[in-house]
């Protein structure tokens, strides 16, 4: 009987300590679906990594769009670049990517609008090196970050965060700046509207048609 009771007690001391593993680190359920994902069927290597945040979640069809470019989608929703840099033993080096493009920056401030963009800026370029210690020559596109209605308060640090990843990556070999961010601005310099879905953050269809036209001329083909 007591052996049985210990057995329960160790058994329920388990299951705590992996609840509050999961509750300390965060995205540990998306990153465990990605792992087990990879288990039942790995994707391969030699392929083009999408890595970020929600746009990229949501993009599910994304592989439609680019018929003629092997993709492995990797995005985890909400996800921020601290984020992108704990979790890029699980996301981005287990794949060996061909090319690796990356959506991120924007739940940073909206995480913390206490950040200044050379804040999140530094996150990027951490991230970067990050990557670069990994692969030297791989090459590595960042995507502007979009503004988009629900976050036209954050629009004015995005912009000047955008410039400065911009002005970062002009300075690397190997990488590409993608501005998606004016193409989805009215002539009065707002958010299209009718691009977004009805929460006015993330893209519908219409959305991703011109993130498609603008991304498509940097990836790279066989």
């Amino acid at each position: 009987m007591i052996k049985k009771y210990l057995q329960k007690i160790i058994i329920f001391l388990v299951l705590v300590s992996v609840g509050l593993f999961a509750k300390a680190q965060p995205f540990a359920n998306e990153i465990a679906a990605f792992k087990k994902q990879d288990s039942l069927s790995f994707p391969g290597t030699g392929k083009i990594l999408f890595v970020g945040s929600s746009s990229f979640t949501l993009w599910k069809d994304v592989q439609q769009y680019f018929p003629e470019y092997p993709i492995i989608n990797r995005g985890f929703g909400g996800s921020s670049l601290t984020d992108l840099i704990r979790y890029a033993p699980d996301v981005i080096f287990p794949y060996e990517p061909k090319q690796i493009v990356i959506y991120c920056g924007e739940n940073d401030f909206a995480g913390d609008t206490s950040l200044y963009p050379s804040q999140v800026a530094q996150r990027f370029f951490d991230l970067f090196n990050l990557i670069r210690s990994r692969y030297k020559k791989v090459p590595i596109a960042y995507i502007s970050m979009k503004p988009s209605p629900s976050r036209q308060h954050l629009m004015a640090r995005f912009n000047v965060a955008n410039v400065m990843i911009k002005n970062f990556i002009k300075k690397k070999r190997r990488t590409a700046f993608i501005d998606v961010y004016k193409a989805m601005l009215k002539e009065n310099g707002q958010p299209k509207d009718e691009i977004f879905l009805a929460d006015k953050l993330h893209m519908n269809a219409e959305g991703y048609k011109i993130w498609k036209k603008i991304i498509e001329p940097y990836l790279l083909k066989d």
